[in-house]
């Protein structure tokens, strides 16, 4: 099924409004199980219904909504391919915006809005996709299952996790997944564009640490405290310096773009490859070590009672096959006093940049940008295709936008005055489509 010129213009006005209507709907996750996807999954059956896509919602607990569909695929022997987005968002203080957070506002060539790239506008090409090819009768090769998870932004417990545990059977067959945060173009110095697809991504390790110690008055000398031990853990972990570790994604990343912009590639000296690589080098760089940020403190009720125990809330990512080495190492730096618990632990991923799928992937985005230059990626945070690799499927993020050579992209992701240019969205509706053409 080739975009016409009219097929175009149909699925470029469909993009469009789907993201701006999916960002009016505020389905926010404030962690620790308070979340409402309910009204969004609701929206997601309604826009399928439409085009006579049957879909169900799976709801977990109250309001925690996924919906899954599948299109049936016109060869059997195929294995088939889940395509998934994320209907949850993070929250928006209003206050700090520059517009209303849930407007889903056209302004200066962009939407805007919380999930404008985290991750509605994914959500929208594929809803866009998938009713152009219902409306005009078109049937995919290998069978696709189509699922908007809920609670991606607190680790997937009520979605991704909960489908994968309870509802296996609806990814039977599937030996491949896409989704959010790949396929975006970055531009070097040089004026080449690379396209970052993600193939693979840090595993999460977050972990409570609780300090022990003697409780008594604040008045009086106390070299037990709990609150002292716990700030003295925490500073150690903070400031722990990880010893760099390279994976095969990186190095892959990394020699192309040496390549690319004539750096040789060093890995004992990045910097003048990560230098090419303008805003994205920050996240670059905290995949190249496994981190553990500190990112809560808990203790005392009263200003003179020194309490018994304090707490802490550390958020750990683990390179590819160096999961150990983060939960050892903070146990050491924590010390006598203070014992780590894991609160959540979930697996890092990686795939070969290479094979049929990619191979799509790779002709999509040169459709589109003969100029551009697909290359993998290592991200640091993680995505629901964590829970479907427990499942044997191979996941990637693919969710392609072509991007002005002057937008800080990752820096909006839970960021304030969130936005995707209009056109970056219609670029990546129309590469979404002809790769799951293909796929």
């Amino acid at each position: 099924m080739e975009l016409t010129p009219a097929l175009r213009e149909e699925l470029e006005a469909d993009v469009v409004t789907l993201c701006q209507e999916l960002i009016r709907i505020p389905s926010v996750n404030f962690g620790e199980g308070k979340g409402d996807e309910e009204a969004a999954a609701q929206y997601v059956v309604a826009k399928l219904q439409e085009v006579g896509i049957p879909s169900k919602i799976f709801e977990s607990a109250p309001k925690r909504c996924s919906v899954v569909a599948e299109l049936e695929g016109t060869d059997p022997a195929l294995p088939g391919l889940v395509v998934h987005g994320h209907l949850d968002v993070v929250p928006a203080n209003a206050a700090d915006w520059s517009v209303d957070p849930f407007s889903g506002l056209l302004k200066d060539g962009c939407i805007w809005g919380r999930g404008a790239v985290d991750m509605k506008n994914m959500d929208a090409m594929i809803l866009a996709v998938f009713r152009l090819w219902a409306r005009h009768g078109f049937k995919p090769k290998r069978k696709i299952v189509i699922v908007f998870f809920g609670d991606e932004e607190a680790g997937g417990i009520f979605g991704s996790r909960w489908m994968a545990a309870n509802h296996p059977e609806l990814f039977a067959g599937c030996s491949e997944a896409v989704s959010e945060v790949g396929g975006f173009s970055l531009t070097l110095s040089t004026g080449k564009r690379i396209y970052a697809i993600e193939t693979a991504e840090k595993g999460i390790e977050w972990m409570k640490l609780t300090a022990t110690g003697l409780a008594g008055h604040g008045s009086m000398i106390n070299k037990e405290n709990a609150v002292t031990r716990l700030a003295d853990a925490i500073s150690r972990i903070g400031n722990h310096k990880w010893p760099q570790r390279m994976t095969k994604t990186n190095e892959a990343l990394l020699r192309a773009v040496g390549e690319i912009t004539g750096h040789k590639y060093d890995p004992e000296n990045l910097t003048p490859i990560l230098n090419e690589l303008g805003s994205i080098s920050r996240m670059l760089g905290a995949t190249l070590t496994n981190t553990a940020n500190p990112s809560m403190l808990e203790a005392g009720y009263k200003a003179n009672v020194i309490p018994q125990s304090a707490s802490a809330v550390v958020d750990g990512r683990t390179i590819p096959g160096f999961e150990k080495e983060l939960l050892e190492t903070v146990k050491e730096l924590a010390g006598e006093h203070v014992k780590v618990e894991s609160l959540v632990s979930d697996i890092p991923l990686e795939v070969e940049f290479k094979g049929p799928l990619v191979e799509k992937m790779i002709d999509a985005i040169k459709a589109e940008d003969p100029e551009g230059i697909p290359v993998p990626y290592l991200m640091s945070g993680g995505t629901d295709n964590k829970a479907l690799a427990k499942l044997g499927i191979a996941g990637y993020g693919f969710s392609p936008l072509k991007l002005p050579p002057e937008l800080d992209f990752l820096s909006l992701f839970h960021g304030v005055d969130e936005r995707v240019p209009v056109d970056s969205l219609k670029f990546g509706a129309r590469s979404l489509h002809h790769f799951l053409v293909h796929a």
